[in-house]
């Protein structure tokens, strides 16, 4: 070997290690979605695929979700380190679950409004909320509207109502055929399945919960116990690029897209890009979040949705809405000044 080849094999026995240090220097994060990939799931798969988590030092895998009940529960569980859940699911848990060593603290506000509304066609005769009394409302025993539906009821004074459990397959199907009069579920997952399924735009009657009075908060970042206790570095790392890929989707959603496209092949590129605007404009990007300001929460607001889900989910304990969030981990205002007016 001459002194050529000897330089060379040693830079490249050089770069090898150092990929190597790097590859370790990486830290595991696996992180749990509310739900399938569709438009909203690009607040996380953009800045993933961005390369942003890496470059904070972070291996990121992102999983898709069946239900913010589910997400809790895995992080509990250890399963995942972080998720993506409905705050309300998360208070559920904290309530019901006084023991557990393991129960997983929200770190960062996302919805900043839940997304929760009631939909009905026009031709059942339900406008306002009064006229949803003795009628046939259906949605899956664990969607978040339904849970909530109590404290939307007691807002509105809404007499009693019938309800029909179904697959969340089957929601909008349901109400298009007639099975029921009205639905519960996410604004911006129902209002798009609706029309998929032939409703037209102008024929669907969508009565949000924040313009009826009820001002929860809906999903939050979550992290595990024992990853706050462990490693609060790189959930701070994790938040930061989080807030700049934001930044971005809100930007250029149909761009944003593209990261989900990169996941499922086969969604339908220009429905989950309006299916993410519904969301940016209703919940993210809302008059409540640049109130609170992006990340953050209302302590007076928190307390009373504690309250609320306590009564109207029938806890075993009351929820400590102390206990259920942190805001210790939060990026800085600078990073977190992302909403437009």
């Amino acid at each position: 070997m001459n002194k050529r080849q000897l330089i060379s094999s040693l830079l490249a026995a050089s770069a090898l290690s150092f990929g190597l240090t790097s590859a370790h220097a990486q830290t595991p994060i696996k992180f749990q979605l509310d739900w399938r990939f569709e438009g909203p799931a690009a607040l996380f798969l953009h800045p993933a695929a961005k390369g942003y988590f890496k470059t904070a030092g972070l291996d990121v895998a992102i999983d898709a979700g069946n239900g913010s009940g589910g997400t809790v529960t895995r992080v509990a569980s250890g399963a995942y380190d972080m998720g993506f859940a409905d705050l309300a699911a998360l208070m559920e848990f904290h309530a019901n679950n006084p023991d557990s060593p393991n129960k997983p603290v929200a770190v960062m506000m996302v919805y900043n409004n839940t997304p929760a509304s009631v939909m009905a066609l026009k031709k059942s005769g339900i406008a306002k909320p009064a006229d949803l009394a003795g009628k046939k409302l259906g949605a899956p025993v664990f969607d978040a509207g339904r849970r909530a539906f109590p404290i939307f009821a007691k807002a509105n004074n809404i007499g009693a109502v019938n309800w029909t459990a179904m697959d969340p397959t089957l929601r909008e199907t349901m109400l298009v055929r007639g099975d029921i009069d009205a639905i519960t579920g996410f604004t911006f997952t129902s209002l798009l399945n609706l029309e998929a399924r032939g409703a037209k735009a102008a024929d669907i009657v969508v009565l949000q919960y924040p313009d009826y009075g009820v001002k929860l908060y809906g999903n939050v970042i979550i992290a595990s116990p024992k990853l706050i206790k462990e490693n609060p570095a790189a959930i701070k790392a994790f938040l930061s690029a989080f807030a700049k890929g934001a930044k971005e989707v809100m930007a250029n959603p149909a761009v944003a897209i593209e990261s989900v496209k990169k996941r499922d092949g086969i969604i339908d590129s220009a429905l989950e890009t309006r299916r993410l605007k519904l969301a940016i404009d209703t919940v993210i990007n809302s008059p409540d979040a640049r109130t609170d300001g992006f990340g953050a929460v209302d302590p007076g607001r928190l307390s009373l949705m504690a309250s609320q889900v306590s009564d109207a989910f029938g806890t075993k304990t009351r929820v400590n809405p102390e206990a259920v969030w942190t805001a210790s981990l939060l990026p800085p205002a600078a990073e977190l000044n992302i909403l437009k007016k």
